[in-house]
């Protein structure tokens, strides 16, 4: 299976070089991006945690299951894995400096050195060593060298007992982020953390990537600097120490936000949920002011539609990735796929736009590592976490071919609204129509609950377009611009000057934090034409459903009635018809003979226990208007 895979996507990517991006009428990702296996030894279990590319070009990977072996030739048909040492423990990432690997396993920062010059590790030694409660869930990430030669260390916090839900910091220093010396001294360097599976340098400055859960209503990129708080109370019982970098409490924070610790009549506790329609919730930028430890995500990553478990951050090099460079690259372990973000500084603040990328790889995206011939090596995962894809394991390389998609370049905040620039120039007759464009705003709780539902949405009102004379930017004037919220924009209607082709991404999701400075557009400058005004159905908007009808008889929606729902609210970034991804598939939810009401109300309030097998929670889709729910929840029940 996997030479019959090479093979076949080497053919496209030749195809790609020789004729032109694709014969397909709209292009897709594979017709720029193809991925192309790396065969591991037959029968071998290639569980992916770790990836450093080594001075020579080979690769170092390490596993889960605690290997972590020396790839030669990594690129070429006919790659050569040695081991290089073994019986480590569950190791989630890898690092190369001077000569040695380092690598963090559950409890400890690990050298590993080959000074016999065999190819196998002869020197293994601690650099420094964490305490461990023995949860399955005490995951450590890292190493990330520092460029003064230090190391960081993230920690996942444990759960707890009949609290399962709840994220606990049994031992120190889980839920931190860790300094440690190349002489093994350790500094507690912030905290907050639920699951930092990966870590980042962005402009010089420390980045890490974060999961939804308990306290973190969606996933997204924090900038870490020294005495910061991520939002996960866990890692505050450690503040008392000494050595802390902060003295914020638990008991400042839930002084503001009720960890709702309630027990029911036989004293169990009870799993707190989301409230629909409460008014007096809390977002974590409303508690900057009382609580200044408090750190806000730069770039907020939607959950279900940017990812459902961020994971890598790696920065393109220049001369990689053609347009994209200089931009960021976030994996996601639970959708199998690989994000875009491009950032940048506002008044002193990281902030930035986010955007698919590439999808479709075999397994879980844990591990990214640039090859030496500008490819991308992508170390895949899937055991006890669930993701899409058929295989539950892997190595594979993404390319570029050379070929230029249809995409935003970038997305820059202005004092009035948003610019947006493009690798290739617009149809000017497309991108002078405000009805090409839809700007809203939503912003995430911040509770106890497992996530949060998009909440308070409200409309950008797109006042005028101007387009550059090239064509490659344009600026939107945008009234009920919100700072501190995500800023979801939309080019559905926007086209290429070349070809009359889409966006091969046309949304993209900005986190605004601060406002710019600067001069304004003024009426006369902008395009005001929007062809919606005359025709409700017109490009940009998706006709009006049908109202079912009393008596009505004839039956459920159809698949292609109810696609433009379950893409518009990422149903399907999750669920399959037929086949298991991250959740069920939407025919086996349809065999448990819930009835349409019972199901939006699953929507609303999910509960994990009624699917044991499946390791991620449902965020409560309460964004889901509930005739568009109940239209879902019959096609669904249709399947059976």
């Amino acid at each position: 299976m996997y030479s019959i895979r090479r093979c076949f996507a080497v053919l496209i990517l030749l195809l790609a070089v020789s004729g032109g991006a694709s014969a397909q009428d709209t292009p897709a990702e594979e017709d720029f991006f193809p991925i192309l296996d790396v065969n591991s030894p037959e029968g071998y279990v290639l569980e992916v945690g770790g990836l450093a590319v080594l001075p020579n070009g080979d690769l170092g990977v390490a596993t889960r299951r605690g290997d972590i072996l020396i790839v030669e030739n990594p690129t070429s048909n006919n790659p050569y894995f040695r081991r290089f040492a073994s019986g480590l423990h569950e190791v989630l990432g890898l690092a190369y400096k001077d000569g040695a690997l380092y690598c963090a396993q559950r409890g400890e920062l690990t050298r590993l050195e080959d000074t016999t010059m065999d190819g196998k590790a002869d020197v293994i030694e601690t650099v420094y060593s964490w305490p461990l409660s023995g949860h399955y869930h005490e995951y450590s990430y890292g190493p990330l060298i520092a460029p003064d030669g230090s190391f960081y260390v993230s920690g996942n916090v444990a759960f707890g007992d009949q609290q399962w839900w709840r994220g606990e910091s049994r031992v120190p220093w889980r839920g931190w982020m860790m300094r440690i010396s190349e002489e093994g001294q350790m500094k507690p360097w912030a905290t907050g953390m639920r699951s930092p599976a990966g870590l980042g340098w962005v402009d010089g400055q420390l980045f890490y990537a974060e999961n939804q859960g308990d306290w973190i209503g969606s996933g997204g990129l924090w900038h870490v600097e020294e005495g910061d708080f991520m939002g996960h109370p866990a890692g505050l019982r450690w503040t008392d120490r000494p050595n802390a970098p902060l003295s914020m409490t638990m008991e400042d924070l839930y002084a503001h936000v009720d960890p709702r610790y309630n027990k029911d009549e036989n004293g169990n506790y009870i799993k707190p949920e989301n409230i629909q329609h409460e008014e007096d919730y809390k977002t974590m930028f409303e508690l900057q002011e009382q609580l200044p430890a408090l750190k806000t995500p730069a770039v907020w990553l939607p959950h279900g539609i940017l990812g459902i478990s961020n994971s890598d951050i790696l920065e393109i090099p220049e001369g990689h990735f053609g347009p994209f460079e200089g931009q960021l690259l976030v994996g996601d372990q639970g959708q199998s796929k690989i994000m875009r973000v491009d950032m940048e500084k506002v008044n002193g603040t990281y902030q930035g736009a986010a955007l698919d990328f590439r999808s479709g790889f075999q397994s879980g995206v844990l591990r990214m590592a640039w090859a030496d011939d500008g490819s991308l090596f992508v170390g895949e995962t899937n055991r006890g976490w669930g993701s899409a894809g058929e295989a539950t394991e892997g190595l594979q390389r993404l390319v570029w071919n050379q070929q230029v998609p249809f995409e935003m370049k970038t997305v820059r905040v202005k004092p009035d609204g948003f610019e947006i620039t493009f690798t290739r120039p617009v149809d000017k007759s497309t991108a002078e129509d405000i009805a090409s464009y839809a700007v809203s705003s939503f912003i995430y709780k911040y509770h106890p609950v497992y996530g949060s539902p998009m909440v308070d949405p409200a409309p950008g009102d797109i006042r005028g377009v101007k387009v550059s004379d090239d064509g490659l930017s344009v600026r939107l004037l945008v009234d009920n611009m919100r700072k501190n919220y995500i800023h979801h924009i939309e080019l559905d209607g926007l086209r290429s000057e070349e070809g009359n082709h889409p966006l091969l991404h046309s949304s993209a999701y900005y986190t605004l934090k601060e406002i710019p400075e600067g001069s304004t557009l003024s009426l006369s400058e902008v395009s005001r034409k929007n062809t919606d005004a005359a025709d409700p159905s017109a490009a940009g908007k998706q006709p009006e459903q049908k109202e079912a009808k009393e008596g009505d008889d004839s039956g459920p929606p159809t698949y292609e009635e109810v696609k433009p729902l379950l893409s518009q609210y990422t149903c399907t970034s999750c669920h399959q018809t037929d086949k298991r991804q991250v959740g069920p598939p939407f025919a086996e939810i349809a065999r448990r003979n819930y009835s349409n009401e019972e199901m939006v109300e699953l929507m609303y309030n999910p509960d994990l226990s009624n699917w044991p097998d499946y390791a991620t929670a449902m965020p409560p889709m309460t964004i889901v208007p509930e005739e568009e729910a109940l239209k879902i929840a019959d096609w669904i029940n249709s399947l059976d």
